[in-house]
Parts: C-alpha cells; structure tokens; sequence
C-alpha cells in the first residue's frame, strides 16, 4: 500500500482571542487572552498528519511576507515535505478567532494567497498528486483547484479525502471523484438541501450526497461522536467525555487521523475511532496547531 499522504489547501496565520463569551453584531467584548499560531484547514491536516505518524507532503500558496516565511519554516520543523508549496504575491491568509469559555468560536478568515492557487498551480504538480497514495483536500482554496486535485488523483487511483469545509457550492461533478467525505451535520445538511433533526434524517441525506458518487462518509456530530457510513451500513463511535476549551482544530485533527489510520491499514471505523481520540486531545487546548497531538499521546 502506497502510505504517502497528500495534502493541497490553506496555509493560514491565526489570531485567537479567548474570552467568556463571543460578541453579538455591533457589541465590543472586552478582556480575555490573546494568541497568534500557523493555522488554515490545509495546515491544520497536514500538520496532524504528520505528527500523527504520516509521511506527509503538503502543497499550499503563501505571501512573500514574514507570515509566509514562518508558516513555511515551521512546516518544515515538524517533518512536512514542503518542496512543493507556491509563493503569491498576495499577502499570506491570515484567520480572526474569537473563543468563548466553553469552548465555542467564531473565524473570519482573509484567504490571501491561499484564493490565488489556481488550477494552473494544481496541474503544475499534477505528477506529485499521482504518486500519492491519499489526497486531502478542504475548501479554504478556490473550488475549481479542489475539483482539478480530486480528478487528477481519481484518474490515478490514488484516494481521496474531502473535508467539506467551510461549506460552499461544490460542482456535482467533484462527488464522482471523492473516496471519502468528512462533513459535520451542518456541511451534511447544506450539501444534501435536507434538514437533519436526528440520525434518521442525517442517513437519508448521506444517501443523496451517496447518489451524487461518493461512497463513503464519516459525519462528525461534536459531543455526540461520529456515523460512520461505508457500503451503505452506519456505525456510531461515541465521543470521549472531556472538557473542550477551543474546538478550533478539532475537526481538521479528526480529518487527518482518518486519512492516517487507513494509510496503515486500520478499518475505516477503526480509523475513525483512532481520530475521536485525536480530536479529543485537540478540544482540550487553545490553538490550531498548537493544540494537535503527537501519536505518541494517543492512548
């Protein structure tokens, strides 16, 4: 089994504050901690990957600044093979976060250089993604560069993982190409056009996102765990009781464990248990990268 992990998205820079609780439109909420971190959904998975056990090549776009500079070196402390990331002339993406005290937040998010990886990019290491084994994907750059990455690497055999993330207008044509998807419930009921009130109505939207092509999906639920939904049969893996205090990275960490946990074989239940104990460690520390564990702490 070809185990090398690719993964094509964001490279962010995160500003956090954590606060007793978010703002309201027009309100200013004073107090809290401030903290400033590498982030972006691409960045986030290719970092947990990594420090999760993959062998882990990563492809993003950055500025010609000190944000990108840094994003790019600490990538590469961590083991990433960044041979291949791009440089914009456009400023490096860069995330506002606000946390409140039980762990909920708020993003705004200014792409950057992360809008500016094009198709052209993509075709550019279009031999890269076909010597992938897994492709990850989310949707931090332009869609038209995440359908281009999941043909190239479907055409190749190679299997691909799409976080659905933020949730946006994805061309029918994307589904075809995807071997897995990781949505929450909302991102599920967006993508479906259904309403999801229970585990009933959340398998009957997975089996139209089924009808567009995908096969297999692990809807993330929070507190309530994960469904597992392979070859048209659901499993429940609960979540592990702890106490959140920034879900910020939670679910790119659960994301990544998946992706890890098949490159080395395991079931995709087994994997998706692997990546709730993940994700439980992340929820318990404030950050995005900053809070992803090492495999070592998976107990």
């Amino acid at each position: 089994m070809n185990k090398q992990i690719l993964v094509i998205g964001s490279s962010n820079t995160d500003m956090t504050i954590k606060g007793d609780r978010l703002p309201v439109p027009g309100e200013t909420v004073t107090g809290g901690n401030f903290y400033m971190g590498p982030g972006g959904k691409g960045a986030n998975q290719a970092v947990a990957a990594r420090r999760l056990g993959g062998d882990v090549t990563f492809i993003c776009k950055v500025g010609r600044d000190i944000f990108g500079d840094n994003a790019l070196a600490g990538y590469a402390k961590e083991g990433i093979d960044i041979s291949h990331v791009m440089r914009s002339d456009k400023a490096s993406g860069t995330a506002l976060i606000l946390v409140d005290n039980t762990g909920e937040n708020c993003i705004s998010v200014a792409s950057g250089a992360n809008g500016d990886l094009s198709p052209e990019d993509i075709d550019s290491v279009a031999d890269v993604i076909r010597s992938a084994g897994f492709l990850i994907l989310q949707l931090e750059i332009p869609v038209e560069s995440v359908l281009r990455a999941a043909k190239i690497a479907h055409e190749a055999g190679v299997y691909v993982v799409l976080n659905p993330a933020p949730a946006c207008e994805l061309p029918e044509e994307l589904f075809k190409y995807i071997s897995l998807m990781t949505p929450n419930s909302t991102e599920t009921a967006f993508m479906s056009r259904l309403e999801i009130i229970d585990q009933e109505s959340l398998a009957e939207a997975v089996k139209v996102l089924r009808g567009y092509g995908v096969n297999d999906f692990v809807v993330t639920l929070g507190s309530k765990g994960s469904l597992v939904f392979e070859n048209g049969h659901s499993v429940h893996v609960p979540s592990l009781k702890v106490e959140a205090v920034d879900a910020t990275a939670a679910g790119d960490t659960f994301c990544a464990a998946v992706c890890v946990g098949l490159s080395e074989g395991m079931s995709l239940v087994d994997a998706a248990r692997f990546a709730t104990k993940a994700a439980a460690i992340t929820v318990q520390r404030i950050g995005a990268q900053d809070s992803i564990p090492y495999r070592n702490e998976i107990i």
